[in-house]
Parts: structure tokens; sequence; C-alpha cells
């Protein structure tokens, strides 16, 4: 199934995090924290100004962005689980 966000929202596929500490000790699924990085699967096709012209998103698809910790809402399509989140819930691009 294919997804198109809307205006000024963001699809992104959280990135896994470590299973293991630099220790070698093992975290099990219940202590670890959320991810708060991902990678921009889909993007809309911007947000409309005062001036009622679509100003295009600073980010695009294959970006890897870093986002609050609970921003977004969370979907699941094709068994996959997918932030769905506006712009400006992204605090930067990593490069």
């Amino acid at each position: 199934m294919s997804f198109k966000p809307l205006h000024d929202r963001v699809v992104i596929e959280p990135l896994d995090q470590e299973e293991k500490t630099s220790g070698g000790i093992i975290i099990p699924d219940t202590a670890k924290e959320k991810p708060m990085q991902g990678k921009v699967t889909a993007v809309g096709s911007g947000a409309r100004g005062d001036d009622g012209k679509v100003v295009a998103l600073d980010v695009k698809e294959g970006d890897t962005v870093l986002y609050g910790k609970w921003s977004g809402t969370e979907v699941k399509l094709d068994g996959k689980t997918l932030l769905i989140m506006r712009e400006s819930d992204i605090m930067g691009i990593l490069q």
C-alpha cells in the first residue's frame, strides 16, 4: 500500500536502537526507550503560507532526522510501524 501525506506532514520510519549496551548487557524490549531518530519515507507537498502560496518542506525522502520522543502519531501500514508528524515536530536532519 502506498501512503502520501498531506500538506506539511511527514512519514517517518523509526530507526531501531542498539539491543546491547557498550558493556555487552542485552536490553529487553520493555526497557528500551522510544527511538528519536528515523528515516523520512514520504513528505507532503508543503504548507500554505499567509499569502496562499505553498511553501515547500525542508526535509525530503531518504533524510535521517531527529524528532521529539513523543512526537507524531504511530500507525501500522503493511506490517511496519510508522510515525506521521508535522515538519515542525522534526528538530533537525542528521548528516
